[in-house]
């Protein structure tokens, strides 16, 4: 029942190369960037990205992305980072992009052990007629650089008390990665305010999920109407030092003048 490890890399020794990764965070905030750092530091590549953006340059999944270690991502938008947007222009990074509320759904679906449902959101666009960018040609190719080279399918459509529907599938990944303000040794967790976000539902995807958590209790410490995740969903569990836990960048600082 105690799933605390001694140290990242020993909670994430076991990821490999070509391994799919759920990832919490939203921006800047929520990220587990202690994890992702060992991650980086195990030298796997090939690894497909499921999380709703993939990081700034220089931190969260941005530095996966810069050493050139994710081959996939599956996310909701590009944002800020330029050599996200570098490496998905050039060919060298193969992205499915997904509308936000669908992908939190496509998580919590995988966690819940739901294959597949139906939303109107996407009906009428590319998201269900296909035909997005899933990878575009890289410089060199036959059918010259900038051109897609793989387009994203199109869906299954059907009607529903007089509207369309699409058909999306549930996601479950290999691991998932997370971060939490409070957790236990059995693996409850609680997060705090906005760094919910994808969190919880990132955790429930993955079939190995590791929580690095800023501050661990002892078991029957959480009032158990304040546990966000319950430790059925989380696996192992790695305890932040005080630097760690306080490593909290902000993506865009906004004063007063």
């Amino acid at each position: 029942m105690d799933k605390v490890k001694q140290s990242a890399a020993d909670a994430v020794g076991d990821i490999g190369d070509h391994a799919s990764l759920a990832v919490g965070g939203f921006g800047l905030s929520g990220v587990p960037n202690t994890l992702i750092a060992a991650v980086l530091a195990r030298g796997v590549r090939g690894l497909r990205v499921v999380s709703n953006n993939c990081g700034v340059d220089g931190a969260g999944l941005g530095t996966l992305l810069a050493a050139g270690r994710i081959a996939r991502v599956t996310g909701s938008y590009i944002g800020d980072n330029k050599e996200f947007a570098r490496q998905y222009l050039g060919g060298e990074l193969e992205v499915e992009l997904v509308p936000q509320g669908t992908l939190a759904e496509r998580l919590r679906a995988g966690g819940c052990g739901i294959p597949a449902f139906f939303t109107p959101a996407g009906v009428g666009t590319q998201v269900a007629d296909g035909g997005l960018p899933l990878r575009y040609a890289a410089a060199g190719a036959d059918a010259g650089a900038g051109t897609v080279a793989v387009p994203s399918p199109a869906k299954e459509v059907r009607v529903f008390d007089g509207q369309e529907h699409v058909l999306e599938y549930g996601i479950t990944t290999d691991f998932a990665l997370v971060r939490a303000a409070k957790g236990d040794r059995y693996g409850n967790l609680v997060f705090n305010k906005a760094a919910r976000n994808f969190n919880p539902l990132a955790a429930m995807a993955g079939r190995v999920t590791v929580a690095e958590v800023e501050e661990l209790v002892e078991p029957g410490d959480l009032d158990p109407d304040a546990v966000h995740l319950p430790g059925v969903f989380v696996q192992r569990v790695v305890v932040l030092d005080a630097e760690q836990a306080a490593d909290k960048q902000i993506e865009k600082r906004t004063v007063r003048t």
